[in-house]
């Protein structure tokens, strides 16, 4: 069973995904932000750096959903092939931050990955207002993502809403998590695992 987390930067992707991977002995597939070799260089010039840094995210995912089909396993995915696709590359290239020439070739090397796999059977969408992922991005205390203006996140949060409105891969659970802590309240994270388990149980 392949089953994967999206969310905005600091919703709690890659905590939940832990947390899940452990109460339910999934293996955990986890974004590459410490190896990236482009991340610092893209927040201090994101002209410069953003087709390569998509790039780098779209192979690096799409190495990902093969590998997690071709398993057997169950997995669960922090982040998607499709969120980079869908939310963060158009919004780069809707902020002036892509060429046209960039995000056409970007676009049709998706296209070309997207043929070949398919969706989760399951995706956990972490809804989350603008002031609670400032206050996580901050307790989390990454230095390059020190730069990330307030404007950036609410247009993806944005394209967030609109992405998930128009879903169809597959099953989808969205959890509302500004009011939930499910690092230091067990009972948070036992409402989280009944949701799960509701749409889990109707896969079956």
């Amino acid at each position: 069973m392949h089953v994967a987390v999206a969310g905005n930067i600091g919703a709690g992707k890659t905590t939940l995904t832990k947390l899940l991977s452990k109460h339910y002995k999934w293996e955990a597939q986890l974004e590459d932000v410490v190896d990236n070799p482009y991340l610092d260089d893209f927040y201090n010039q994101m002209e410069r750096w953003s087709f390569n840094l998509q790039v780098y995210f779209l192979n690096s995912r799409f190495s990902q959903v093969l590998q997690i089909r071709q398993s057997g396993k169950s997995i669960i995915q922090d982040r998607t092939i499709y969120e980079d696709a869908h939310i963060f590359a158009p919004n780069l290239h809707a902020m002036g931050l892509m060429t046209n020439r960039d995000f056409e070739n970007y676009s049709s090397l998706f296209e070309l990955m997207e043929s070949l796999v398919k969706g989760p059977d399951l995706l956990i969408y972490l809804r989350s207002s603008i002031p609670n992922l400032v206050k996580q991005i901050h307790k989390r205390g990454r230095d390059y993502e020190n730069s990330i203006s307030i404007d950036y996140l609410s247009r993806l949060n944005e394209r967030y809403e609109a992405w998930v409105h128009g879903y169809n891969k597959g099953k989808m659970v969205i959890i509302d998590v500004d009011n939930l802590d499910f690092v230091d309240n067990p009972e948070d994270l036992g409402q989280v695992i009944n949701t799960i388990d509701a749409e889990i149980h109707g896969l079956f």
